[in-house]
């Protein structure tokens, strides 16, 4: 099974390589802009004529999400009309996508866990780009899986994990907001259920293969404080960082763009459908800590 994964400096990309050596059957190939701008659709050609991928995952995106309320057109074009361009070039040589999505296409005011059927409504310009991107991913290619994912974390990257460790290494006092609700999403965890997914999809026709929109995130959901609690716990015990946490609400910590308050994703419907139920968010708070300290 051959992987094109688009979006080489990305969380998800990278731990794809990482893992890929692992699985026998799976040659992964993350491709930079350098090779592959999915603004391009003559590089899109050139980079599945080369690859003659079995299965393509897009993971590229903008994500800066307070840079995108002020940068609109870039946000579009990439996480839009990139991911159009490379559906559609997907689509062509009947090849199926896997594309990551984000809790961002909610408004996080629902009470409770998100379901995939519930009705969509972006804040954000990035939440507005990344939801008119899986409309876009739909429309040009039967065979997709859109998988919208939420606080992903991992050993590399800029992340929340990473952060609250620097800052620890600093203060004894960490300010962390504490009304926001989210499903915390190690990496390499999703990392495995991407895998897996593209193996049961590898092959399938449009009329045979499950697709459609699925949440992917660690199981449990927490807020930004306590998950800076358990990464502080966690650290302690293997003789890392600490610091204490002062839970703060939203309005004490004013971004660009507004975070949604509920980023809760139900998971059940992946389990239903591809048998993939992702660790718990403490699992891989746990593992990417110890990684962390390991360097």
């Amino acid at each position: 099974m051959r992987l094109l994964i688009a979006g080489w400096q990305g969380q998800i990309a990278r731990g794809l390589v990482e893992a890929a050596p692992a699985c026998p059957d799976v040659m992964a190939c993350a491709v930079g802009r350098a090779a592959l701008d999915i603004c391009s659709a003559r590089s899109i050609e050139r980079a599945l004529a080369q690859i003659e991928p079995t299965v393509v995952i897009n993971s590229a995106a903008y994500t800066a999400v307070d840079k995108a309320e002020s940068d609109a057109e870039r946000a579009f074009a990439l996480n839009r009309d990139g991911a159009r361009l490379l559906a559609e070039a997907a689509s062509r040589r009947r090849i199926p996508i896997i594309h990551i999505s984000t809790d961002y296409v909610y408004d996080g005011h629902k009470q409770g866990a998100y379901v995939e059927d519930d009705p969509t409504k972006p804040e954000t310009v990035f939440g507005r780009s990344k939801l008119e991107g899986e409309a876009a991913v739909r429309e040009a290619n039967d065979k997709h899986v859109i998988l919208r994912t939420a606080w992903v974390f991992s050993p590399s990257g800029r992340n929340f994990v990473k952060t609250m460790l620097e800052k620890a290494a600093e203060q004894d006092v960490v300010r962390v907001v504490d009304d926001q609700h989210g499903s915390p999403t190690y990496a390499p965890h999703l990392v495995g259920a991407i895998l897996e997914l593209a193996r049961q999809l590898s092959g399938k026709k449009a009329d045979e293969g499950p697709w459609g929109i699925y949440h992917a995130a660690n199981s449990g959901t927490t807020t930004w404080a306590e998950f800076a609690e358990e990464v502080f716990r966690r650290s302690a015990a293997l003789g890392g960082p600490s610091a204490r946490v002062e839970p703060i609400s939203s309005a004490d910590y004013p971004t660009p763009a507004q975070r949604p308050a509920n980023s809760q994703l139900d998971c059940a419907k992946l389990e239903r459908t591809f048998g993939l139920r992702l660790p718990s968010w403490q699992d891989g708070t746990a593992a990417c800590v110890a990684r962390l300290l390991e360097r």
